[in-house]
């Protein structure tokens, strides 16, 4: 495979990358995401998914490992570092990255296994939410309408690959929610019942909400049941990615 030498900061890919990089939800008009690094790069390829383009550094165009990897890409190009840094959101720039087209948002699957993310802010708790999910089989992740970009470079370095292992729904409604046939629980310090003493519904749907705020009132009303979290060394809450493994390894263990 050959690769092209680009050195100019106006080429029409290079553009596209910068704004895909800067932008978070550039990747709703563009349909394309930036992947930076060969973590990400290669957990694409496990599960299928073939690299419209492979950017290298002049220096990673000489490592024989980075270039087999950026030849599953169905084009590759080499630029200059300082060209690189303009695509990178790292302090210290990864050497390689890649431009994957999106497939079409899939519909709800009604009777899966699923997280709901209710207006969760942080990127780096919605990309451990999704690590976590696809690390205890939880394939279907929905977000609503005012949650992180999924798709943004932060939340993908956060999920460190589990993005394409997932069925990934976002911009939902609440009342999308009742395309599903599986239960929804949530969390709550207002009850007695116990998230390790309580049978769990298999399948269900676990509610992870808002950093500040919790799960709404109104998507709160709609779970069949909530449970607590023993924190017996006192403090208030727990961060809600830490919450979310924790229910989502419980449900896993119930499973058997």
């Amino acid at each position: 495979m050959s690769f092209d030498l680009v050195t100019s900061r106006d080429n029409p890919a290079l553009v596209r990358l910068r704004k895909l990089s800067a932008d978070g939800s550039a990747y709703r008009k563009t349909g394309s995401i930036w992947l930076e690094g060969d973590h990400l790069f290669r957990a694409a390829l496990q599960r299928g998914w073939r690299p419209a383009v492979a950017v290298l550094t002049e220096a990673a165009a000489q490592d024989a490992a980075l270039t087999e990897l950026a030849s599953a890409a169905a084009r590759a190009i080499v630029v200059p570092a300082a060209l690189f840094k303009g695509l990178s959101g790292l302090e210290s720039p990864a050497q390689i990255g890649a431009e994957l087209s999106l497939p079409v948002a899939p519909a709800v699957e009604p009777a899966a296994a699923s997280v709901v993310l209710d207006r969760l802010q942080d990127a780096g708790n919605v990309g451990a939410i999704l690590r976590s999910a696809a690390a205890f089989g939880v394939r279907q992740v929905l977000a609503l309408k005012g949650t992180a970009a999924l798709w943004s470079p932060k939340v993908l370095r956060a999920g460190q690959g589990a993005h394409f292992g997932l069925r990934l729904i976002e911009g939902l409604a609440a009342e999308d929610l009742a395309a599903l046939t599986v239960p929804l629980v949530a969390t709550s310090s207002h009850t007695s019942r116990q998230l390790h003493q309580v049978a769990l519904p298999q399948p269900c749907a676990w509610v992870m909400g808002h950093e500040g705020q919790g799960v709404s009132p109104a998507l709160m009303a709609r779970c069949a049941l909530t449970v607590g979290i023993p924190q017996p060394g006192g403090e208030e809450s727990l961060n809600v990615a830490a919450a979310a493994a924790i229910c989502l390894y419980e449900s896993h263990r119930q499973r058997g």
